[in-house]
């Protein structure tokens, strides 16, 4: 399978273009580098995760973090720009689209959503299939995700590491 078809990808893509979960995008996405390269901090999926972070960040009008972050992905997609996982994206365009969001961000203009540029058919329809089943939120609780989320599998797992190195 073609990394860009894994499930935990099709996911982040479908909460992007779809109902513009970034903090979504985050969660899954670091999920998926954890699974294939968790200690490579210059992997791409490191740079689809910056990217959401950074719109998540300018978003809640956090203009500092969000210009921060955006650049890094930058950077990091440059370096990463002969990798598969830019084979069906048009890496292209996307960098051209970060460039102007990341200037945007420094004038301190309003937050605006743009899409990822895929380019293979088959996985758009994927992207596309699974935005129809991602359930309807609030866009507060979108907008404030990382606030109002249940965090208690979250806690639970950080004292039970915290029990192992005791």
């Amino acid at each position: 399978m073609h990394p860009l078809f894994h499930p935990l990808f099709i996911d982040y893509c479908a909460y992007f273009n779809g109902n513009n979960d970034y903090f979504e995008c985050h969660e899954v996405l670091e999920e998926y580098w954890k699974e294939i390269a968790p200690k490579e901090k210059l992997h791409p999926l490191v740079g689809y995760v910056q990217l959401a972070t950074g719109m998540y960040h300018w978003r809640r009008s956090n203009v500092t973090g969000a210009a921060r972050i955006i650049e890094k992905a930058i950077l990091n997609f440059e370096l990463n720009r002969n990798s598969e996982f830019f084979e069906f994206i048009d890496l292209k365009q996307l960098l051209l689209i970060m460039k102007n969001q990341h200037r945007k961000i420094q004038e301190n203009e309003p937050f605006k959503h743009f899409k990822l540029p895929i380019t293979d058919r088959q996985l758009q329809e994927l992207v596309q299939q699974r935005i129809k089943t991602i359930p309807l939120m609030d866009s507060h609780f979108i907008f404030n995700k990382h606030m109002l989320r249940d965090r208690t599998e979250i806690l639970e797992a950080r004292e039970l590491k915290k029990r192992s190195r005791q």
